[in-house]
């Protein structure tokens, strides 16, 4: 569900017009429901109540500071897996006991921060992974939690892009050799190792991936208790799916129906590190259409926002919902005609949608690309020199900038040209 409905044929985000941001901010825009968001975190953690669990919000997903703050204060937590993570976790106030931290690659550097910094813990990925934190933590003289993150080799039904749990993905520890790592737990005397962490993949709607993998880190921690070794935490990880298209994805309510008798069971503190669940349809792009272009083969709408601005078409081939901002309901089905919707990148990957039936647009209307509040902005780039779009928020009747967009500047303001060639 989200706050993004017709109302007298004209597509709103809670109280507002949505044509009117377009013509006072410019696209392509980011808009995003407070509403929307918070209400998809709330059932998440009302669904998990039983176990109090620990909500920490994907960062990855969406990190503009807004989006993070509103959550923070409605109690999430937050999960990282970058330095530049851990600072805007940090600015927004969330407290270091709140915060997990994941990735196969973090740097020394990374590692030292977060440790100096006092977090939850580490989602550690590899041996030398642990290894090294054992090193720095030694150095600081502290003694940072561990979560080992297990690789239970379980098939999610997605994207094979983004499908994190099978052994031939880069990320998480076979069992076996997880098992042998906390056996000899004493190699690793500046950690704690006292959780454990799965996460199997992203945009995931059936529940049986979530179970079996659920059901195989249980079994492992029962072997585990008998070995005479306690744990704390169990992390979950995320990767509930959300609609897209005709998807029917479940319910945070009947997510936890099925996974609730197997975390119970394990008397551990469980921690969840949604994502896309809680933002991916809080969020849209909202484009102009800039030509009409029809050949002897297809007919394109030439619109100014590109995969710049929203990658995961081009990445994933992913479908996102297209709706004009002005309904044309009324219409019949003819009005409707099969097209190309398309970027002005220099790429021929450059679209939104291909061979869709649509309404019949013109110059100068405007789309909205729905479902685009995950990985929409957080992928963006600055390809052909693009400015990235500007972000705004609503709440209620109210609009609020959450981030400008880039002046040509901006662009700039990191490169150098070297003093030689001005004398070339």
């Amino acid at each position: 569900m989200h706050e993004f409905k017709y109302i007298n044929n004209q597509l709103y985000c809670e109280g507002v017009k949505i044509e009117e941001l377009a013509k006072k901010f410019g696209t392509p825009l980011y808009v995003y429901s407070y509403r929307t968001l918070i209400d998809h975190f709330l059932k998440l953690q009302d669904a998990f109540r039983s176990v109090n669990a620990l909500i920490c919000y994907s960062v990855k997903a969406n990190s503009n500071l807004a989006i993070l703050k509103a959550l923070v204060d409605k109690g999430a937590g937050l999960d990282i897996v970058s330095g530049g993570e851990l600072f805007r976790a940090l600015k927004v106030n969330c407290p270091p006991e709140k915060i997990v931290y994941a990735s196969v690659g973090k740097t020394e550097k990374e590692i030292e921060e977060a440790v100096r910094r006092g977090i939850l813990f580490f989602n550690v990925e590899s041996l030398p992974e642990l290894e090294v934190i054992n090193l720095v933590a030694h150095r600081l003289r502290r003694r940072p939690r561990i979560a080992i993150r297990i690789n239970p080799d379980v098939e999610a039904r997605t994207h094979k892009f983004i499908t994190t749990g099978k052994l031939t993905n880069k990320f998480g520890i076979d069992l076996k050799s997880a098992y042998r790592i906390i056996m000899s737990r004493d190699r690793f005397p500046n950690t704690n190792i006292c959780g454990l962490h799965i996460h199997i993949g992203s945009q995931i709607t059936a529940p049986e991936p979530f179970v079996a993998a659920i059901g195989k880190i249980s079994g492992f921690i029962i072997q585990l208790r008998k070995e005479g070794v306690g744990l704390e935490y169990l992390n979950i990880g995320g990767g509930l799916g959300i609609i897209y298209d005709r998807e029917n994805p479940q319910t945070a309510k009947k997510y936890a129906a099925k996974v609730l008798p197997y975390l119970k069971d394990t008397g551990l503190k469980i921690i969840l590190e949604p994502g896309r669940f809680v933002v991916g349809n809080a969020g849209i792009l909202v484009t102009k259409v800039l030509y009409v272009k029809e050949t002897t083969k297809k007919k394109f709408i030439i619109v100014d926002g590109g995969m710049n601005d929203l990658i995961r078409p081009a990445l994933y081939d992913a479908y996102h919902q297209i709706l004009p901002l002005r309904s044309q309901s009324h219409k019949v089905t003819k009005s409707q005609e099969k097209v190309d919707v398309v970027g002005p990148i220099c790429e021929s990957a450059d679209f939104f949608a291909k061979e869709r039936r649509l309404p019949r647009v013109g110059d100068g209307d405007f789309l909205a690309i729905m479902g685009a509040g995950a990985y929409g902005f957080s992928m963006a780039s600055n390809y052909n020199s693009r400015r990235r779009p500007e972000e705004v928020m609503v709440i209620k009747d109210k609009t609020f900038v959450i981030r400008r967009r880039e002046v040509y500047g901006d662009l700039l303001r990191n490169e150098v040209i070297p003093s030689f060639l001005f004398g070339l």
